[in-house]
């Protein structure tokens, strides 16, 4: 290579297909019609030029970046891009100080954070003042659960729209698009069937970006076509072997993480194992911990099985610890078998209710007496004071069942806390505590 002929293609500024595809106005805008459609609050800001201060918060690659820009450029508005994990409160301040010399020139600031959720208390806080005084209108980016990660006060001061997922469809558009109107894949003369398109745009996951950078790489292994030595194809088989080792969207810690565990728990609860096993499987396809899983499977055979059927938690335990010694992937199918189970298996929160509601009566009544004759009297001096005087050793009674005898403390009266669901074994459970309630109450 000549030096001449480097230098040439060092010059050369490299941009990522996802970069020179972004939209650069509202029209060519693909997916989220459910805050950009007809008729849709921020369009009508957008075309009123009514701009407020919002926070946009959805999952990676729903054009979130993309979005703030736009609604810079339709408002005609100066740009600044903050990345909340490569700023500081210096930066922030750089960014106020421009936007106050705008400001004094009659023209607009739109200040936009991406990561939002990764500045602390204090750097939110610095936002405020120059929001309420119109020196920046503010837009924010999360992929977290902006009521968990943003301060009240700033959370006040903006509206907040939530961006979903591309669909198929969307990211077909945007595949589509890009082979049209891209010059660089426009000159490679990449061709794609349908059925490539679909299965790319499936891959993608609902991120547009993802797609994108998938596209850039399968032209890249595209074949030439018999008889054209010019165009090439994308097939099938390519679009396999760039994302054969993609993991499926998983954010460890994140809202995904906690919405997927939810539904995997919400399934079992409600009955239904197919569900159930459909979650495991994009939790362990996503990258999930299994043994984090395992020790939720526990949870659940506690929580929502309970005494319906004890078997329940064993099987859980025995899962959890057949994961250990097997590893992965053969101990996974443990897990699954228990959570199958737990699927089926008869339900009750009767145990889980009872525990909350003891509980509550617990932390308000910390500092009553155990009665005397509950409590234990090992020395002679404990015994003259009354300690066990009265108490009745429910093994010496009819049935070995003490009727009558009081548990609580005296200020608190008895208690009902479980009651037994009539499924399961706690239908039986039910009965009994039934009769010996009864015992208890003889003139009722």
């Amino acid at each position: 290579m000549t030096a001449e002929l480097f230098s040439e293609q060092a010059t050369q500024h490299y941009r990522p297909l996802a970069d020179r595809m972004r939209p650069q106005v509202l029209a060519d805008y693909i997916g989220q019609g459910h805050i950009i459609g007809q008729g849709k609050t921020l369009s009508q800001a957008i075309e009123n030029q009514m701009l407020h201060s919002m926070v946009f918060w959805g999952p990676p690659g729903t054009g979130k970046t993309t979005l703030a820009k736009i609604i810079a450029n339709s408002v005609h508005a100066h740009f600044i891009n903050l990345s909340a994990v490569l700023s500081g409160v210096k930066d922030i301040r750089e960014a106020i100080a421009q936007a106050k010399q705008w400001q004094v020139q009659g023209e607009l600031t739109i200040l936009f954070v991406d990561e939002v959720h990764r500045f602390n208390k204090s750097q939110q806080d610095a936002f405020l003042p120059y929001v309420e005084d119109g020196t920046i209108f503010f837009i924010g980016a999360t992929t977290e659960n902006p009521s968990f990660e943003l301060n009240n006060a700033l959370l006040s001061r903006v509206k907040t729209y939530v961006l979903k997922s591309l669909s198929v469809e969307d990211l077909m558009a945007v595949i589509t698009n890009a082979l049209n109107n891209d010059e660089q894949l426009k000159a490679l003369d990449v061709q794609i069937d349908d059925e490539s398109l679909e299965l790319l745009a499936k891959v993608s996951d609902g991120d547009a970006r993802r797609a994108l950078n998938f596209l850039e790489i399968a032209c890249d292994l595209a074949e030439r076509q018999p008889g054209n030595s010019e165009g090439c194809l994308i097939l099938p088989e390519t679009i396999q072997d760039v994302t054969s080792q993609t993991l499926r969207r998983f954010d460890k810690g994140g809202d995904l993480f906690y919405e997927q565990i939810s539904a995997l728990h919400k399934s079992v609860r409600g009955s239904n194992p197919d569900a159930s096993l459909y979650w495991f499987c994009r939790m362990i396809d996503g990258g999930c911990d299994p043994v984090y899983i395992a020790r939720r499977v526990v949870r659940m055979a506690s929580e929502d099985i309970g005494n319906a059927d004890p078997r329940g938690l064993q099987l859980a335990l025995d899962a959890w610890q057949t994961f250990e010694r097997l590893g992965s992937p053969e101990g996974e199918l443990a897990i699954a078998q228990a959570i199958v189970f737990l699927a089926c298996a008869a339900k009750s929160n009767a145990v889980y209710s009872a525990y909350k509601t003891a509980m509550t009566d617990a932390r308000s009544s910390a500092s009553m007496d155990v009665p005397e004759h509950l409590r234990n009297a090992p020395t002679q001096f404990m015994k003259d004071l009354g300690y066990g005087k009265d108490y009745r050793y429910a093994h010496d009674e009819n049935d070995a069942f003490a009727a009558g005898e009081t548990y609580f403390p005296e200020a608190i009266g008895e208690k009902e806390y479980y009651q037994p669901v009539d499924r399961g074994l706690e239908a039986k459970i039910k009965l009994k505590l039934d009769h010996l309630r009864a015992l208890n109450k003889p003139d009722e």
